[in-house]
């Protein structure tokens, strides 16, 4: 297998992961973050064994469930009564049926091990405040230019620079986006301030008009993460930074269960975020001929079907292959991309499905609609059970 020299564009999950993948195959890896630390901002995150087969491979599963949760089961309820519409198990049955665990952490705690995996390859393999301007490339490889003026030289440059990628713009142009209608509120609560009858440890939705919530528990059960979709025309940026008042998130959930506004009454104040959420239609390209995307990047999807860090884990591990697989770079991007794309962009229009089905207008409407699925046995028949490492690659 050639060896080559690869720069990773943005030190996020599918970043890290990706150079960790391209490092243990034998390549040189170089990470460029335009933020002066590595960190990262968010709260929960839910790694299915899709994903878990890539990172145990990488040696990090044992890090990954020791500090996460592993729910029991994935609950559909009503908003106000909290009555179950369906219910499938994770858990061990997830582990039995696709050979690896389903864990839920914290987002920063995923990152971290996943940087000290990077690094363990090589201790400079993250080079921080290097902002990307684009790239140029030719025959022999590609260089990478930096808002200071510097550069860096690779035979390959993987775009894991996000929602506002660069080197996406530079393969593609510019990417429509267009506002859901929704946004996404954010908390995180120390599980010593939830009264003794809390949600049991199992991944809780609240469906209901307009809108839905979506709870589950971080750290070995000592935080509860708390995500609240909700309809707005109210359009804020899209980050995870912006925080708004918590009398509004307070106000939107009037009516809702009472475990729901227990979760609303223990947060701190002045710490509720916000993201305004936009959905991008599936990319019918990634590649350039020294350069591809990786992650949201190159599949960015709404969160409703907690597969987005998954799909950029997978990605890492694609990618890779490809590039073991063929003789050529050009030929290995295609490679890549034609193996992702379409599962990809099933996930994406999947989530985007699943925005609909989860703000029906009537309880009625939701017991007829879940009537007719089964979110279980769909999930473990292509989403679930699918594995990056062993997948035909073709």
């Amino acid at each position: 297998m050639k060896k080559y020299r690869i720069l990773v564009a943005g030190a996020g999950i599918g970043g890290l992961t990706a150079a960790s993948c391209l490092a243990k195959a034998g390549h040189h890896v170089e990470i460029y973050e335009q933020a002066p630390q590595l960190a990262e901002i968010g709260a929960g995150i839910q790694i299915s064994a899709n994903a878990m087969h890539v990172l145990r491979d990488l040696g990090m599963e044992q890090s990954i469930v020791g500090i996460g949760v592993s729910p029991g089961a994935y609950v559909f309820r009503l908003h106000d009564t909290g009555e179950v519409i369906q219910r499938f198990s994770l858990s061990e049955e997830h582990k039995k049926l696709h050979g690896a665990p389903y864990t839920q952490l914290h987002r920063a705690d995923l990152h971290d091990i996943l940087a000290a995996k990077a690094r363990s390859f090589d201790p400079n393999i993250v080079r921080l405040n290097h902002k990307i301007v684009g790239f140029d490339e030719n025959g022999s490889g590609v260089t990478l230019r930096f808002a200071d003026g510097t550069t860096a030289h690779g035979d390959l440059l993987v775009g894991a620079d996000g929602l506002k990628s660069v080197v996406a713009r530079q393969i593609v142009g510019d990417i429509p986006a267009q506002y859901t209608g929704d946004a996404a509120w954010r908390i995180v609560v120390p599980v010593d301030r939830l009264p003794p009858e809390r949600l049991e440890q199992t991944m809780s939705l609240f469906l209901g008009p307009g809108g839905h919530i979506v709870c589950y528990y971080l750290r070995a059960g000592q935080l509860m993460n708390f995500v609240g979709l909700v309809e707005t025309d109210e359009v804020s940026e899209e980050s995870w930074t912006v925080k708004l008042p918590w009398e509004t998130l307070k106000a939107y959930y009037r009516g809702w269960h009472p475990a729901v506004h227990a979760i609303i009454d223990a947060a701190d104040k002045d710490q509720c975020y916000r993201w305004s959420l936009f959905f991008r239609e599936p990319l019918s390209n990634w590649s350039s001929q020294r350069a591809t995307l990786l992650g949201d990047s190159a599949h960015a999807t709404l969160p409703y079907l907690a597969q987005g860090a998954a799909m950029a884990i997978e990605d890492g591990a694609v990618l890779t292959r490809a590039l073991a697989q063929c003789e050529t770079i050009p030929e290995a991007l295609q490679l890549y991309q034609r193996n992702r794309m379409e599962r990809t962009a099933r996930i994406v229009n999947q989530s985007n499905f699943n925005r609909n089905l989860f703000h029906l207008r009537s309880q009625d409407e939701i017991r007829a609609q879940f009537a007719k699925r089964d979110e279980g046995k769909d999930r473990n028949a292509w989403l679930y059970s699918y594995n990056p490492l062993t997948v035909e690659l073709r």
